[in-house]
């Protein structure tokens, strides 16, 4: 017995810190069977009880009431649909849509609607369109009749008659048609309203999508009824695209039924009648404020508050004071940026002095990021010098050129802002005047814009008129703007490319491997890629040709590969021509293609590769834009391995070498592109086809095409190293350029220096 008590008392000890944990799951187990029950027999009593079910709660709905969702969150409940095909129907192939935007159902925020009419197309319409136009995303005009020639810049669309009620019926179709699956809001207005565009586009972002919204200035009927309201059309309204839907069924009962003369009075009757709806002048805390102009009304001493909240205006008798009104609003608007930039600085201050860096913390510009701190020398931003006529950091390399164009603006623009910010610190007390630039630097940070130093020598005046010349030092910083994206035509890979290859006797010990590398990266691949080869023969080497082809070799190549490939062709033109200028050889080959065709103009020394020639594809759009690349040139093996092993091309991306920005032999543009820029270069220089021999395909278009030139390096077009021929015969600048490439393509500076000390210590041994 004392042995069992022993035992009992040594057990109860070694659970007795277990004990309290023990009691709490059997508490906590006993509690959750006991809530349970009560929950089953509730719910019990609920279903099994008589009579009708209890009533919702007051203003909500039934499914809201019964815990589920009410129908104006239905577009919000995630829904799985299962796949499911039918075996007795045969597989059709699914097709994607061109944008994801598209296949996912996202919409565009806002359409512009614009009613104008013949008689003020050309005046008001397009004071419109040249004060709001281009704050808008999208931007029609709606007219009965169109003039005889449309204003340049401005999509119209015309319904054939000029009757108010009618312009409006089509109008509302018209954007149901096009534009109803593509915009949540539509913007109605007339040509003589001006709108802020810009406050307009914040109005939508602030109101829900999913209401049935007629929002706009609300007017009463004549002798109608007092609660509806119907929106005035001078000053614009705004639909949304759930209202534009409900809405269409019943524009044709609207048009038989409804008489009105005006049409604004017509639609929103229309709207009241069959769907219930009023305009209102605030929803959802947006304020929709507009502003009645009186006769010979001033806009620029208009300083009522009413006027300057305004988002639309209305009426505006002439272009003149549309403009009037655009520029008294722009000063408004930009007024409120400054004092909004100069408390958001004020709030940035007073937070940066409470954190651990304290005031030292406080960037200069105040809200602008921290200069870039490089990690090593190499990542160094240099500054470019400047005066106030010249530029010592030049595009071509050269160490002096004059300043113009762009960059003399930028410099004009950047002294007179320092000026003024040195009268509006220190007047009245001092007031100052340039009277020379001594220095000037500047240098582009990416990481917060462009930077200025100025060394100005100023002539200071006193109130008193005591003037003195002292030197000062100011720094300024164009900040970088909002990032646009600049929109772009959509391109695919299915294109074909149409490669021109034009060779010369000097070419001739490179073609093999061109070939060789064209029919592994495109033959083989089954890539949609043509070849044309363009055989340059000089005079005498013509005179021969019956005797010694000097292209035989080449053309026995083709036929190999044609026989390979039974389904290729691989067609020649030959030129005979002491000077090969790119221009008159291209001339030729545009002539045998296409108007579509996308060209690639390639060297010998090209290597082909499919990622290349995507790259061809998408870079180069029709009528827009054309792509020079910039190739990768390998270095002199020689100098820069010096009886080492060579790099294996297989692993390495970049073998040592560079981007030769002097070559534009590679380009790749559509043909349509090149003969009309051609024909514009031969209005220019009429007979003087000797003009031909100083241009390459790069100046044709960038003299004479308005499109875009796409100049990038290309890691994917790598070209061995060789040293190049220059023809003398070429102009000075294109000799120039070949001289240069050829040098800088021996090697790297340093490898160059290694070279030049390995062989001074083996002429001194």
């Amino acid at each position: 017995a004392v042995a069992a008590a022993m035992r009992l008392g040594a057990f109860l000890s070694a659970l007795r810190p277990a004990l309290p944990l023990l009691l709490g799951l059997s508490l906590g187990c006993s509690l959750s069977l006991l809530r349970a029950s009560w929950s089953h027999s509730a719910a019990e009593e609920r279903c099994l009880a008589p009579g009708p079910p209890a009533p919702p709660a007051r203003g909500a709905p039934p499914e809201a009431a019964e815990g589920r969702p009410g129908p104006s969150h239905e577009d919000f409940r995630p829904r799985i649909v299962p796949y499911y095909r039918d075996p007795n129907k045969p597989y059709k192939k699914v097709l994607r849509t061109r944008y994801i935007q598209t296949e996912l159902g996202f919409h565009e925020r806002l359409f512009v609607a614009v009613l104008t009419s013949k008689a003020t197309l050309n005046t008001l319409a397009v004071a419109v369109n040249k004060t709001v136009a281009h704050h808008f995303p999208r931007l029609l005009y709606f007219t009965g009749l169109r003039s005889a020639k449309v204003p340049h810049g401005m999509v119209l669309v015309a319904h054939g008659d000029e009757r108010p009620i009618w312009l409006m019926y089509e109008t509302m179709n018209y954007i149901h048609q096009h534009f109803g699956s593509d915009y949540d809001w539509f913007y109605i207005m007339q040509d003589d309203t001006y709108a802020q565009a810009e406050q307009v586009k914040a109005l939508v972002t602030h109101l829900s999508i999913n209401q049935d919204v007629y929002l706009g200035r609300a007017e009463e009927f004549i002798g109608g009824d007092e609660q509806a309201r119907y929106c005035h059309g001078g000053f614009g309204y705004l639909l949304s695209r759930s209202l534009l839907l409900k809405l269409h069924p019943h524009l044709d009962s609207c048009r038989n039924e409804i008489l009105s003369v005006r049409p604004d009075e017509w639609l929103g009757r229309c709207i009241i009648d069959f769907l219930g709806i009023t305009c209102v002048s605030q929803l959802q805390g947006q304020h929709y404020h507009t502003y009645e102009l009186a006769k010979n009304t001033e806009p620029e001493k208009e300083e009522e508050e009413e006027f300057q909240a305004a988002l639309a205006v209305h009426p505006v008798s002439d272009m003149t004071l549309m403009y009037r009104l655009h520029k008294q609003f722009s000063r408004i608007q930009l007024d409120r940026v400054y004092q909004e930039i100069q408390d958001l600085q004020m709030q940035i201050r007073n937070l940066t002095a409470l954190t651990p860096a304290g005031e030292a913390g406080v960037t200069w510009p105040v809200g602008i990021n921290a200069p870039f701190l490089p990690k090593s020398r190499f990542e160094v931003i240099s500054w470019d010098y400047f005066t106030e006529q010249h530029l010592f950091s030049c595009p071509d390399g050269s160490p002096k050129c004059e300043l113009s164009g762009a960059s003399k603006a930028d410099v004009s623009e950047i002294i007179e802002s320092a000026v003024e910010q040195l009268n509006r610190r220190y007047q009245p007390l001092l007031r100052f005047s340039k009277r020379q630039l001594l220095n000037g630097y500047r240098r582009f940070d990416p990481t917060r814009g462009m930077e200025y130093t100025l060394d100005l020598l100023l002539e200071a005046a006193t109130q008193k008129g005591h003037g003195h010349v002292l030197a000062k030092r100011v720094s300024l910083v164009r900040p970088l703007s909002k990032v646009e994206i600049i929109p772009m035509p959509y391109v695919t890979e299915a294109t074909r490319v149409q490669l021109v290859l034009p060779l010369t006797v000097q070419d001739l010990d490179f073609v093999a491997n061109f070939l060789d590398m064209f029919a592994m990266n495109t033959l083989d691949t089954h890539d949609n890629a043509l070849l044309t080869l363009l055989f340059i023969y000089h005079p005498y080497d013509a005179q021969r040709v019956g005797q010694v082809d000097v292209f035989a070799g080449v053309k026995a190549m083709v036929g190999e590969l044609e026989k390979r490939y039974a389904e290729v062709k691989i067609p020649w033109i030959s030129v005979k021509t002491e000077v090969p200028s790119q221009v008159k050889l291209m001339d030729i080959v545009s002539k045998k293609h296409p108007v579509d065709t996308l060209f690639f103009l390639a060297s010998v020394w090209t290597e082909i590769n499919m990622e290349f020639l995507n790259r061809c594809r998408m870079n180069t759009i029709s009528n827009w834009q054309v792509f020079f690349p910039v190739h990768f040139q390998e270095f002199n093996p020689t100098l820069v391995y010096r009886g080492e092993q060579t790099a294996s091309s297989n692993t390495d991306f970049l073998r040592d070498g560079h981007f030769d920005r002097h070559s534009f032999a590679e380009a790749c543009f559509y043909n349509s592109d090149y003969m009309t820029a051609r024909t514009k270069l031969a209005a220019d220089i009429l007979d003087r086809d000797e003009v031909l021999e100083s241009m390459e395909v790069f100046d044709v278009f960038l003299h004479y095409s308005g499109l875009h030139l796409f100049r990038a390096v290309e890691p994917g077009l790598v070209q061995k190293y060789t040293l190049r021929s220059c023809n003398p015969r070429l102009s000075e600048e294109l000799y120039h350029r070949c001289v240069l490439s050829n040098l800088e393509g021996l090697a790297s500076r340093s490898h160059l220096a290694m070279a030049l000390f390995e062989q001074e210590q083996a002429n001194s041994t």
